[in-house]
């Protein structure tokens, strides 16, 4: 197989890249997607977009306060006798009818992060959110912590601190996920190479398939629960590479943007949620590439184990189906997800996600917030971790 099918297929996000000889280039330099697709869409405000002059520095450390620490554990400000709470699955997800997000004071979103944190994912339909425009979402993210912004992904332009992900109503996107794999499924929690990655992370439809393209989600604290206490008191003396490098080769493949250098970040196999005090398995297939204590070998098998566990794991999962105007709000510290790409028409796929920075994962709250919590030099080049060891 040639070099670059390998590389495309190493990454999942195919629907976050720019397609060279399918998408257009501007006189302005700015890539967008086909002008056909363009004039097709209800939200064309939300259409992504790729500049090759936004280039951004390293991100760099920064104190994070969850505000789900801050909330009423008795929620009076996000309920308030309006709303009716759905669980369902018993351990992850809750459907809210009754509220508008829209209409939240900073309290009830203080108590929305609680209850996300809480259930894993929180589910709103008919929500007049995305009515408001992109200024309106990235603003309302500012609330849950510093807004990321993609290294690679289209962006509406002017908002570049939204994340879009557009399915083409074109027959080649399928062809594309199945070029050589035989599933669309992708596990992952969004971008974890990141030295602080993602916690609350907004996600809205605005349109899509009548059926098909749900998202699936698994629960890495209930996946931790599960296993024995001696392998558990094992897995959280270990910490593992995440990196950024593959997607980004992807991205160049097709033709995209580069908003910012490729990084690798060291994270705890096991990490210690903040509001819950609760454990987490925190590998996916996507991002995590070595456990840095192990050998290839044994890194391979341990790390194939885990993802097992939680992709294949029905118990510890729900699926969640699209309407426009629902939007889901999900814990990507405790959750995973993977889109589904399973529709038979040629038909658009249109979403926005709202993705703030989180606190840099680690296996101790004592290091919650320490800037000097397990350094290491970032280089071009892979890291090389032979007998490398944590010290504390």
């Amino acid at each position: 197989m040639p070099v670059e099918v390998i590389e495309k297929n190493l990454d999942g996000n195919y629907d976050t890249h720019f397609y060279a000889g399918q998408d257009e280039t501007g006189e302005d330099g700015v890539l967008r997607i086909a002008k056909d697709y363009r004039e097709k869409v209800a939200y064309p405000d939300f259409l992504p977009s790729w500049d090759p002059r936004q280039k951004y520095p390293p991100i760099k450390f920064h104190k994070y306060e969850d505000p789900g620490l801050r909330a009423d554990p008795n929620f009076p400000n996000l309920l308030n006798g309006k709303a009716t709470l759905k669980p369902l699955t018993p351990k992850i997800g809750t459907k809210i009818t009754g509220i508008q997000l829209t209409q939240l004071s900073d309290a009830a979103k203080d108590e929305l992060a609680l209850l996300i944190a809480q259930r894993g994912i929180v589910i709103f339909e008919n929500q007049d959110f995305i009515d408001k425009g992109p200024g309106y979402a990235e603003e309302y993210g500012k609330h849950f912590g510093k807004l990321h912004i993609h290294q690679t992904s289209g962006a509406p332009e002017g908002y570049p601190h939204l994340h879009v992900t557009f399915r083409r109503p074109d027959r080649t996107e399928f062809g594309r996920v199945f070029s050589d794999k035989v599933t669309s499924t992708g596990f992952h929690t969004d971008v974890s190479y990141e030295l602080q990655p993602a916690s609350y992370t907004f996600f809205a439809q605005l349109e899509g398939p009548e059926s098909g393209g749900d998202t699936l989600f698994a629960d890495t604290i209930e996946a931790f629960d599960r296993l024995s206490p001696h392998f558990q008191d094992y897995l959280s003396t270990l910490h593992v590479i995440h990196s950024s490098k593959e997607q980004a080769n992807n991205s160049k493949s097709q033709g995209g943007i580069q908003r910012r250098a490729p990084v690798t970040h060291i994270h705890p196999l096991i990490r210690v949620h903040p509001v819950l005090k609760k454990k987490s398995i925190y590998v996916n297939r996507s991002f995590s590439r070595k456990i840095v204590e192990l050998k290839t070998p044994e890194s391979n098998v341990l790390l194939d184990f885990l993802y097992n566990l939680v992709e294949n794991s029905h118990d510890l999962q729900l699926r969640a189906k699209w309407e426009p105007r629902t939007v889901a709000v999900w814990d990507n510290r405790r959750l995973q997800h993977s889109a589904s790409v399973d529709w038979e028409d040629a038909v658009t796929r249109h979403n926005v996600r709202i993705t703030p920075h989180g606190e840099r994962p680690v296996e101790d709250l004592k290091f919650y917030n320490d800037p000097t919590y397990y350094p290491h030099k970032d280089e071009d080049e892979e890291i090389n971790v032979g007998g490398f060891r944590p010290k504390f």
